[in-house]
């Protein structure tokens, strides 16, 4: 059972103690200090996932990134609509269809039937979903007043950071299996957006009984959704254990179990999955391939992603608000030294924030090149020919936009020395956005972003609006009136033409400003036991794992 009763808010409190106290097995959470994962049992009704670090929630409400949206949200919740992933255009799932007002501004779901949530340890429902799910979900994000707004800190960060909560005005039951949205002004990216990991169906009827007994911030930790799996076991800095959802909507999945590797004890992550300590690597290194690629036992997934890493520029450090220094920095980078060294060619060179396969893609390789005499010219008529010191904050997990951060970091640094910068890098477990206001002495924060959906949108608005400066998302702190207006028409305008135009004028002005220095794209790697099959493939995140079953 999970936690004995320990809430995720609390659980998450004594990290740091939990870390200095781990090897002291006096010190009990869950079912024992260091218990470990017992492999050969658990691959007889499932298997081990490992390659990511744990969780911040369990409600991909509350977070922007990481297993919680990427991975746990497809096994545990569901969303009215999923994004195919081919075309990336948004389909049929919980809502079996819809209709929109000429508009564009109301929308009218036809809810799915029969469909169930999970019965958990803490919770058995007496109905099934219906509009009273799909509302609580929504307004909890949109609405002040909810009682559920704050709890788990209310801020909603990718949410907030597409301005959702001034696009939403209201969402009501029109019947039993019937919602209506009604938006402020029409939204070309609404549907793609409510197919995102993060706007998952909560439970209204657990949403209450919790109101009942005073306990609401369980709703984030001990989740109920109607996923195929549901959580049973967290044990802090060691695993995460669903279990399956036997009257699962789509049919009873294959695995009576899934296990979430989430330590960093002892051997790395490859070294466990070529031991058979665990079956599913995610996101192995790059430089971790050619090795995967010689096992006969390891098959491995190569799909392009919708994904970019680049170094988020501080404009309030007055030296960095001058577009000049921004663009010597950018001319400095050889990129092509960084696919080489740390994508081992499995990346390509970002020429803007998009991605290759982004249908408003521009390549721009006369602003985004390597030119270090022109940055050196640069950085003279910026006034700063004696040099600079730059402090660069870089995390240690590895993405799938950067396999291998502190190397790339170096890379820079080397960069950067050759045009009179010194760059002081300042490491980190994982990048958090949520601390950057609190955290004025960085300089340069090299980080990335994972597409929720293939619209343009999706990158640019979370990453360099106004709004997403104002609720602390963006992390360069620019903002340009320009460029959000180019936004904003190209969620109106109704012909795709006219928003390809927006988009590449709203690149153009990225890539005279250098708010954000775009440098590669990565692919989306997984690796997994020859033993396995069933695993879906999505250039956005982890896809629902009901199909996955063993074969040997």
């Amino acid at each position: 059972m999970l936690y004995h009763a320990l809430p995720i808010t609390t659980v998450l409190a004594m990290k740091a103690f939990i870390q200095l106290t781990l090897s002291i097995c006096g010190f009990t959470l869950l079912t024992g200090c260091g218990e470990g994962i017992d492999h050969n049992k658990i691959r007889k009704t499932g298997f081990v996932y490992c390659g990511q670090g744990g969780p911040d929630s369990f409600n991909p409400q509350l977070v922007d990134s990481g297993i919680s949206s990427e991975t746990l949200s497809p096994q545990i919740f569901d969303t009215l609509l999923s994004l195919d992933p081919n075309n990336f255009k948004p389909v049929a799932n919980l809502a079996t269809d819809w209709s929109v007002n000429k508009d564009g501004t109301e929308y009218i779901f036809n809810l799915r039937k029969n469909v169930a949530f999970q019965t958990t340890p803490w919770f058995s429902p007496t109905r099934t979903l219906n509009a009273k799910d799909v509302v609580f979900s929504f307004q909890r994000i949109i609405d002040e007043e909810h009682p559920y707004h704050n709890v788990g800190n209310g801020l909603y960060p990718w949410f907030r950071g597409i301005d959702f909560q001034n696009l939403l005005v209201d969402v009501k039951a029109i019947s039993k299996y019937q919602v209506r949205f009604t938006l402020s002004r029409p939204d070309n990216t609404f549907l793609s957006n409510i197919a995102t990991s993060h706007a998952v169906i909560h439970s209204a009827e657990y949403a209450q009984k919790l109101i009942l007994t005073d306990n609401k911030p369980r709703l984030d930790s001990y989740p109920v959704g109607t996923g195929p799996f549901y959580l049973y076991d967290y044990q802090v800095n060691d695993l995460i254990r669903l279990k399956r959802h036997d009257n699962y909507w789509q049919g009873k999945p294959q695995m009576s179990q899934i296990v979430f590797d989430i330590s960093h004890r002892g051997t790395g992550t490859l070294a466990k999955l070529l031991r058979n300590e665990c079956d599913v690597l995610s996101s192995p290194l790059s430089s971790q391939i050619p090795a995967i690629q010689l096992q006969d036992n390891i098959e491995l997934m190569i799909k392009p992603a919708m994904n970019i890493a680049f170094i988020a520029v501080n404009t309030t450090n007055p030296a960095l608000n001058n577009p000049l220094v921004r663009k010597a920095l950018n001319y400095a980078i050889n990129r092509q030294n960084i696919l080489d060294s740390v994508y081992y060619g499995m990346g390509s060179q970002a020429y803007s924030v998009l991605p290759p396969n982004s249908w408003a893609y521009l390549k721009d390789n006369v602003q985004i090149r390597y030119d270090r005499n022109y940055a050196i010219a640069l950085m003279k008529e910026a006034g700063f020919g004696k040099g600079l010191e730059l402090n660069m904050s870089v995390p240690l997990e590895p993405r799938a936009y950067n396999p291998s951060p502190r190397k790339t970091a170096e890379l820079i640094q080397a960069n950067f020395a050759d045009i009179g910068i010194k760059l002081n890098i300042v490491t980190e477990d994982r990048f958090d956005r949520a601390n950057v206001a609190n955290n004025q002495a960085v300089d340069l924060y090299l980080t990335g972003w994972i597409a929720n959906t293939g619209d343009p949108d999706n990158f640019l608005r979370p990453l360099l609006s106004c709004d997403s400066k104002k609720v602390g998302l963006n992390v360069s702190s620019w903002c340009n009136a320009d460029f959000d207006f180019l936004l904003d028409l190209a969620l109106e305008v109704d012909k795709p033409r006219y928003r390809l135009n927006l988009y590449k004028q709203a690149q153009n002005i990225l890539n005279e400003e250098f708010p954000v220095i775009p440098l590669s794209h990565g692919m989306q790697f997984q690796a997994y036991s020859s033993t396995l099959k069933g695993f879906k493939i999505s250039p956005f995140n982890v896809q629902p794992f009901d199909a996955v079953e063993r074969i040997k």
